[in-house]
């Protein structure tokens, strides 16, 4: 018998908040030839709702539906919190084996007192106002996606897709979740554990000085780069550097060249033609031990750990993909 997982969604909802995690599950049933799941996209009343690009998609109504998953899909924070469609959802819940939300869905959640003393996330600009808003929640900014219990919340757009494939692992293992990665081009699974690292303010620096140090950084990486060889190449003193570095990327110098090592050095791994050690020693870290814990910083696990994970994601050597036999044969 197939699981009914259900999608919530408000008006003013993100339409990749939904695409993506549905074509998670339309995957997975289609690959494993059975009907694992039913899918249906609920709202509080039914029919068309608008989205946040105005696009309006057609919808059951919630009132009386049994949902073993419910999943509520983020979207305009005001709307999200509009009291019928938080009635509605802790009515959902109460039927429910397990609850999820996808970027800001954690508010609605939040509003109907369901992550109280639970760890959750959402879309790290939105961040401080769930905390804010809800300070019994336990707001963890900086990862993808956390598990506390039956309760699972995401990050925003993409995220959404990571912890739709860490569900369907959970559900019917590795080598499923495996090939619908693979059907969909993404990652197998990015670790809950893996920070939210990619921000906008992170990777786009506004000043030219900023960006001449991090192009400076990227050709030296397996050099010593203290913050006065940084400010030199930004024409800078180092307390001026520090100060507009901070305020343009959002981190301190030492984060973003540990950030780049470590992306680096997972460029170098996935190759599978170097030790650990050798990477570590090529990419600027001391030692692997200091590479091993920049690895959890930024990914939430090993280098080991990762390597594996990127080798799963390769297709044989004709680009044809396996997929794995039904449970049921």
């Amino acid at each position: 018998m197939p699981s009914n997982m259900f999608f919530y969604v408000c008006s003013g909802h993100q339409l990749l908040d939904i695409a993506g995690p549905m074509a998670v599950v339309e995957a997975a049933n289609r690959l494993s030839r059975e009907n694992l799941y039913h899918m249906a996209i609920l709202s509080s009343a039914g029919g068309p709702v608008r989205s946040s690009s105005h696009m309006r998609i057609e919808t059951d109504s919630a009132a009386g539906a049994g949902a073993d998953t419910l999943v509520v899909v983020g979207g305009e924070v005001e709307p999200l919190a509009e009291r019928i469609d938080v009635e509605q959802v802790q009515q959902l819940a109460q039927g429910c084996t397990r609850l999820a939300s996808i970027c800001t869905g954690a508010f609605l959640l939040a509003e109907a007192g369901l992550l109280d003393e639970r760890r959750a996330t959402t879309h790290w600009s939105f961040a401080r106002l769930l905390q804010t808003l809800y300070p019994r929640v336990l707001v963890d900014a900086d990862l993808i996606f956390v598990n506390d219990g039956p309760i699972w919340t995401s990050a925003g757009m993409t995220a959404g897709i990571d912890l739709m494939l860490a569900l369907v692992e959970a559900d019917h293992g590795h080598e499923l979740a495996k090939a619908v990665s693979r059907e969909l081009v993404v990652y197998l699974r990015r670790p809950g554990g893996q920070s939210q690292y990619a921000a906008p303010a992170q990777l786009e620096p506004e000043t030219d000085r900023i960006r001449r140090a991090l192009s400076f950084a990227r050709e030296h990486l397996s050099e010593a780069l203290p913050i006065e060889r940084l400010a030199e190449a930004a024409n800078l003193s180092a307390r001026q550097f520090a100060r507009l570095f901070r305020k343009e990327t959002g981190e301190t110098p030492a984060k973003a060249i540990e950030r780049m090592r470590a992306e680096a050095a997972r460029i170098r791994l996935r190759t599978g033609l170097e030790s650990v050690e050798a990477v570590a020693c090529a990419v600027g870290f001391e030692d692997p031990e200091r590479m091993r814990r920049a690895f959890h910083r930024n990914y939430g696990n090993s280098p080991q750990v990762l390597r594996r994970l990127d080798r799963d994601m390769e297709v044989d050597a004709e680009g044809s993909i396996r997929w794995p036999p039904s449970r049921n044969r």
